[in-house]
């Protein structure tokens, strides 16, 4: 005996499948254009160092996927979506970053095919690990945390609540923490000093960003400053 379904089920379904294909779409044609630019501007196939960033950048996509998909779908139809609720100051600091990620993988790129910096294999291996530590400490945040948006808003109609196990015992912000680790390691596991230039930048706005969030959830997400109280650090344990 199969369950019948509701015209409205049925139609929220598809637009759930619509979403969650758009974004698989979104991270593909992201894939290639990363890329693109590595080899692009390194003027070369043969860089190992380049292929390893997007082998293991591709493990933790296809990971975070599959859980996601188990577990929490809408937030993947949500990221292939965005949300008009975003707050203004989060879609100017969007704007801003967002390049200068892909600055960092053109820098290193011209930086490879010019040997513009001499960078020890000993310091880029240290940098993968960073690296991975990172990669992981985001991935541990997205899929503990049912409300990890890329849009900064509360999410009422999600019933959004204080999520304080996982990374967030210790401190109140490891996405941003795992994912400005990430910034920071990649130019020196390619090998590059000069594209450390925009990957600062982007740290900078990581840390605005945290600290705007930060004071909009205390505001406005019931049980956050209580929360903020117990867990005293927002991004660097010990620091800030």
């Amino acid at each position: 005996m199969t369950e019948d379904r509701s015209p409205k089920e049925n139609t929220s379904d598809d637009a759930l499948r619509r979403s969650i294909t758009r974004r698989g779409i979104q991270i593909l044609c992201q894939f290639i254009l990363i890329a693109a630019l590595l080899f692009l501007s390194s003027g070369r196939l043969r860089w190992s160092w380049a292929w390893l960033y997007l082998g293991i950048s591709t493990l933790q996509v296809v990971v975070n996927l599959v859980f996601m998909l188990k577990n929490n779908p809408d937030l993947i139809a949500e990221r292939a979506t965005g949300s008009e609720k975003t707050q203004d100051w989060d879609r100017v600091i969007a704007r801003i970053s967002g390049p200068l990620w892909f600055i960092i993988f053109i820098v290193a790129g011209l930086d490879e095919r010019w040997n513009l910096s001499s960078v020890p294999v000993w310091i880029s291996l240290i940098s993968l690990t960073v690296f991975l530590v990172g990669s992981a400490l985001t991935s541990w945040a997205m899929l503990t945390n049912e409300y990890f948006s890329t849009a900064v808003r509360i999410q009422e109609d999600k019933g959004h609540r204080v999520i304080s196990y996982g990374p967030y015992r210790w401190i109140r912000h490891p996405g941003y923490l795992g994912w400005g680790s990430v910034g920071l390691a990649m130019p020196l596991m390619f090998g590059s000093i000069w594209a450390l230039i925009p990957a600062v930048l982007v740290l900078v706005a990581i840390v605005v960003r945290t600290a705007l969030e930060d004071r909009m959830l205390r505001a406005e997400l019931t049980g956050y400053a209580e929360y903020a109280r117990r867990v005293r650090f927002r991004l660097v344990p010990g620091l800030w």
